[in-house]
């Protein structure tokens, strides 16, 4: 599932189910902390992110329950799969996205995974989740635009 863009960016995986369940507010790029076993993971593309988000300990953010694959060559010195992956920030980044989750009720979730310039990425949201009302109004939407094109298609 690797795709190629043209920005140089090669695109591991993306979290469809974010843009869905909530409400972005902010895009930031952060790197993140891999052991070599997890990185070959990566560049096979056994990675989902579809249900983690990141928490602050210490002073710190981390990635909880990610999911990259065991990889199959690495004997005895694999990783665990759903171990918690430090996110490389800036301190003044950090406290910024600390207060907006404490204050202001707001989550970080990863949006996509990717290599730029040979280092694995990721995109955090600063996000507020939606409520039911919001999901089936989005989901409504969507098919009245959906047979909208069909019509338009059809009747030209």
């Amino acid at each position: 599932m690797i795709k190629k863009t043209n920005h140089g960016l090669k695109i591991i995986c993306l979290n469809r189910k974010a843009s869905f369940n909530f409400f972005f507010e902010d895009l930031l790029e952060a790197g993140i902390v891999l052991k070599g076993s997890e990185i070959k993971s990566v560049r096979n593309g056994k990675v989902n992110i579809a249900d983690s988000y990141a928490v602050e300990k210490k002073g710190e953010l981390f990635l909880i329950n990610s999911h990259i694959a065991s990889y199959k060559q690495a004997s005895y010195s694999n990783h665990r799969p759903l171990d918690d992956r430090k996110l490389l920030l800036n301190k003044k980044e950090i406290n910024k996205l600390i207060g907006k989750m404490q204050r202001d009720g707001f989550t970080i979730v990863p949006t996509k995974m990717y290599f730029k310039k040979g280092k694995a990425k990721i995109e955090l949201a600063v996000a507020k989740g939606k409520k039911q009302f919001d999901k089936r109004a989005a989901k409504k939407n969507r098919d009245w635009n959906r047979d909208k094109a069909r019509y338009i298609r059809k009747t030209s």
